[in-house]
């Protein structure tokens, strides 16, 4: 199963950037909401290739990944 992994870097003027890994589709948008709820604004969203994927879960509970 692939690592989701989300990335967070706070720049020296106080500037959030996060990135997610391995999280596809609008998954990838929920779980930063979520970690970045009451601590910044969401000035604007640069989606990637991996959000235009969709995730499945199958029969034995593992995620794969199909393009659309």
């Amino acid at each position: 199963m692939a690592e989701h992994k989300i990335e967070i870097k706070i720049d020296e003027n106080g500037k959030i950037t996060a990135e997610t890994f391995g999280i596809k589709g609008e998954l990838c948008i929920e779980e930063l909401q979520k970690i970045l709820e009451g601590i910044a604004d969401v000035e604007s969203i640069k989606k990637t290739d991996e959000f235009y994927q969709q995730q499945e879960i199958n029969k034995n509970n593992q995620i794969k990944t199909k393009k659309l």
